[in-house]
């Protein structure tokens, strides 16, 4: 799929090396196509490792996708430069009155704060408010998840006794949905966070339904509305070394750092990880994309006098 970037965007090198189809604006404006828009409320403090990680992930279907980056207007990032944020990021202001066929919003490291307490939350309370007229389907990441199911439906996340690190496998529970189409009996997805919601809160709104869980980490994937949000307790988007990275990164840092589970070979962290979930990560990007974005919106048909008078 053609991926529709700005031309400078760091990531877009990247992904060509990838042999992965990435349009700049200059190319996208002679395509006589309807694109499909996604903006993605990218949270994450390495922005431009979650920049490269979601378009990789978006790039498995024939559809164009015209990607607008969000930021927070109330934080102030300290791990991306604000040359780079203001360059290839806008903010809600810049786009409250806009539609968007999807939007993505990403995990966020404020796992251990209450919901009140991180610093852009009644802004991303706004947002979330707005996506329920503006937004076509939302999918909702790791905390991002946490954050819609407390906002939409009030459950609370619960702290758990140790981090949720590693791979992990879960059953998919109802592969009549479109969501988990082509997904295997048991898939691989990693985790990392410090936070549950938990699986009879879950059942307890009726509107949500469970599509996929793990003995071990618990609730992943839930869907409501008719796949109108959307959200997954892990990090389907991770490249093969991110959790090497975070493990290597807080080493030392704390007394209760563990190893990522099921994630080096033979336990050995000098070893290549194996890469056990892309497969799956790429398939529900590519379903969310198809199902509950691209079928449900409607095709506005731009040049509509033009084609009458040929």
């Amino acid at each position: 799929m053609p991926i529709r970037t700005q031309k400078d965007l760091p990531a877009k090198e990247i992904l060509e090396q990838e042999n992965i189809f990435v349009m700049d604006d200059d190319r996208a404006i002679h395509q006589d196509i309807r694109p499909i828009s996604i903006a993605i409320l990218n949270l994450m403090p390495l922005k431009e490792d979650t920049e490269l990680q979601i378009l990789r992930s978006l790039s498995n279907t024939p559809l164009q996708v015209d990607i607008t980056f969000l930021a927070m207007q109330s934080h102030e990032a300290k791990n991306t430069s604000l040359s780079h944020l203001n360059k290839f990021y806008l903010s809600f202001d810049d786009i409250k009155y806009q539609k968007f066929d999807g939007l993505i919003i990403t995990g966020a490291p404020v796992e251990l704060m209450e919901f009140e307490e991180v610093d852009y939350w009644d802004e991303i309370s706004e947002i979330m408010e707005w996506s329920k007229t503006h937004v076509t389907s939302t999918l909702h990441l790791c905390w991002g998840a946490q954050a819609g199911l407390y906002y939409h439906y009030g459950i609370k996340k619960r702290e758990l006794d140790y981090k949720m690190f590693g791979v992990y496998a879960h059953k998919v529970k109802n592969r009549k949905v479109p969501l988990v189409r082509g997904f295997d009996d048991i898939f691989y997805a990693p985790h990392s966070r410090h936070t549950e919601v938990r699986k009879e809160d879950i059942e307890a709104i009726p509107d949500l339904t469970i599509l996929a869980e793990s003995e071990e980490a618990g609730v992943f994937l839930v869907i409501a509305d008719e796949g109108r949000k959307i959200f997954v307790m892990g990090h389907p988007e991770y490249d093969r070394y991110t959790l090497d990275s975070e493990y290597k990164r807080d080493l030392g840092k704390r007394d209760d750092v563990k190893m990522p589970v099921n994630y080096y070979p033979n336990d050995d962290v000098n070893a290549r990880p194996n890469l056990e979930w892309r497969s799956h990560g790429n398939i529900l990007y590519s379903n969310w994309l198809n199902y509950y974005v691209y079928q449900q919106t409607p095709y506005e048909f731009i040049y509509t006098s033009d084609i009458i008078t040929r």
